[in-house]
């Protein structure tokens, strides 16, 4: 159940970023600490992605994973209260990001995602976001699909 009124839940949602969030900006600072020279938010490619890497044809998403319902994570339960409002946004927000993944393959990008929760070993996604740019493999990890 819902515990504050609806004119302050309407404050909260509204002050949600879609662009430079927290785990976006560490992720950018990672990349450029390791060199790496990037793009952002191209507005020609499906779904706007967060980092674009066009020296490699490459883009990272990063995502939060409550909105974008990381498989698995403590962090994507859905809420108890308002479900017929909840249940289909974030089932839009799942199909929406497996679409826009799936685009940008057929264009001929890399997808490489980076989910919240994984920026708390941050060596261990630095380490990932070298391996992938250094050695790219040919398509999305489908794993990473809620």
């Amino acid at each position: 159940m819902d515990t504050i009124g609806p004119e302050q839940r309407s404050r909260v949602m509204a002050a949600i970023k879609s662009c430079n969030t927290k785990p976006e900006l560490a992720v950018r600072r990672m990349l450029h600490a390791l060199g790496f020279r990037f793009r952002l938010h191209r507005k020609d490619l499906p779904g706007r992605p967060d980092i674009v890497l066009p020296k490699y044809k490459t883009v990272v998403l990063v995502n939060g994973c409550f909105w974008h319902q990381h498989a698995g994570c403590k962090l994507a339960s859905r809420p108890a209260s308002h479900q017929e409002y909840w249940e289909p946004k974030l089932d839009r927000n799942i199909e929406r990001d497996k679409a826009n993944c799936a685009k940008l393959t057929a264009l001929g990008w890399r997808v490489v995602m980076i989910w919240e929760c994984e920026l708390r070993d941050a060596s261990d996604v630095s380490l990932r976001l070298m391996n992938c740019l250094k050695h790219p493999s040919d398509s999305v990890d489908e794993s990473y699909f809620g």
